[in-house]
């Protein structure tokens, strides 16, 4: 499974790509296959992205759970502070093992 992510470029937050458009939430994600490349050089050229890149990931029952401990981090938000973590649309998605 392959996954696009990236950061938006009017907020700076993390953002993965759903299929249609980008969301802040990773279980959102879809996986984009084969297709990742040309995804984000459309996205990228139309500047609806910075810095995306492609990532492996995993399926899970509670959706995509990125592959890098990198990615993972990512995914949950800042580490700093837990009261400043994102709060998934799904609250048992973020269940990760880190």
């Amino acid at each position: 499974m392959r996954l696009l992510t990236g950061n938006d470029l009017k907020t700076g937050a993390v953002i993965w790509w759903t299929g249609r458009g980008w969301s802040i939430h990773v279980e959102d994600a879809a996986d984009v296959g084969e297709h990742g490349e040309a995804i984000l050089s459309a996205e990228d050229g139309a500047r609806r992205v910075n810095g995306g890149y492609l990532i492996d990931a995993v399926d899970t029952a509670k959706g995509p759970r990125p592959a890098h401990i990198k990615d993972r981090i990512r995914a949950r938000g800042p580490t700093v502070r837990p009261d400043l973590t994102l709060k998934p649309a799904d609250p048992v998605a973020g269940d990760w093992v880190i």
